[in-house]
């Protein structure tokens, strides 16, 4: 199978490379696209190089799946122009996410909403991902009708340059920010930009994104978004109403049935979801399981997972998994 990868010398970029190798998604022919500035450079992948291509190159080449993560801007100019040609996109911005003529598709909980038809595929945002593959089997059982999400997300959701923001501040040299304020040993209140209402892009993707994923715009949604000086994976405290009585043993066992999922709940032995041990694992991690006491029918849960590849390149890879086992592309 041909397999173009637009945006392969980004930061998801080249974990789709390694996510795709690991995998062993049966790749035939790998194209690399990035902007020109990057074409003619070389990436490697399963040992071979590989030259970096311009966007209208790789149509010519007629891939069979283009998995997109390039910024939205790219994605909206070159998405369509690539499913005019025939081929599969799996976009990784939010530019088609909340487009209602395209799905937003998390595999486990939605994969199969999918169709032949569907030749632009919306990969949600990486903290919405992480808490509806945990909200969704919950919900089936006991109906949620609220959750309040706070996140600490890992500065490699914003990119190469926050990393190097934050490691430069560590160093006490100065370089090139991504942020307005320092990262190293400080927390930011703000991911995306503030809108209207008062709350950030982020914030309202996460609101938004959850009631289409899962199917139901009854789930009332809040949340609040913070970025931390971590990298290896995003962090969720979720507090989840829901319409009917549950036993947190049997909340445990509904999670540890759930794929994708593992469960890391022993406080006696202080276990629980950390962002170190996520890194570079494609599970979601939740723990920290608990009754809200201050409410009846209500769950505190801790959700981790590494925003870099269940939150994102795994993920688009686990679409093409789907539409691979299906004989669609």
């Amino acid at each position: 199978m041909k397999v173009a990868v637009v945006g392969a010398t980004g930061l998801v970029g080249s974990k789709m490379l390694q996510v795709l190798t690991e995998r062993n998604f049966p790749v035939t022919e790998l194209i690399p696209v990035a902007s020109e500035k990057s074409v003619g450079k070389e990436v490697t992948f399963k040992g071979k190089p590989y030259k970096v291509v311009n966007a209208d190159t790789a149509i010519s080449m007629k891939p069979d799946v283009a998995l997109f993560s390039a910024g939205g801007s790219t994605s909206l100019e070159w998405a369509p122009k690539f499913a005019a040609a025939g081929i599969t996109v799996i976009d990784n911005s939010s530019a088609w996410r909340m487009d209602p003529t395209k799905k937003l598709v998390v595999p486990e909980v939605n994969g199969k909403t999918l169709t032949p038809e569907d030749k632009i595929i919306a990969n949600p945002n990486c903290s919405t991902i992480q808490m509806v593959l945990v909200l969704n089997p919950l919900h089936e059982k006991y109906k949620i009708k609220r959750v309040v999400v706070s996140t600490y997300q890992s500065v490699t959701g914003t990119g190469v340059k926050a990393v190097d923001q934050l490691m430069n501040e560590r160093k006490g040299v100065e370089g090139e920010k991504a942020y307005a304020h320092q990262i190293d040993l400080n927390v930011i209140p703000q991911i995306d930009v503030f809108l209207e209402n008062g709350y950030t892009k982020e914030e309202m993707k996460m609101v938004k994104e959850t009631n289409k994923i899962m199917g139901d715009d009854s789930i009332r949604v809040t949340a609040t978004t913070v970025r931390i000086p971590v990298i290896g994976g995003h962090s969720e405290s979720v507090n989840v109403a829901f319409d009917k009585e549950f036993e947190l043993a049997d909340v445990r066992s509904v999670l540890e049935k759930t794929a994708g999922v593992i469960v890391v709940d022993d406080p006696s032995k202080q276990q629980y979801p950390m962002p170190k041990d996520a890194h570079d694992k494609d599970e979601v991690f939740v723990g920290r399981l608990r009754r809200d006491e201050t409410q009846e029918k209500t769950l505190n849960m801790w959700i981790v997972a590494d925003n870099l590849r269940k939150g994102a390149a795994t993920n688009a890879v686990q679409i093409a998994e789907y539409l691979h086992s299906q004989k669609w592309i």
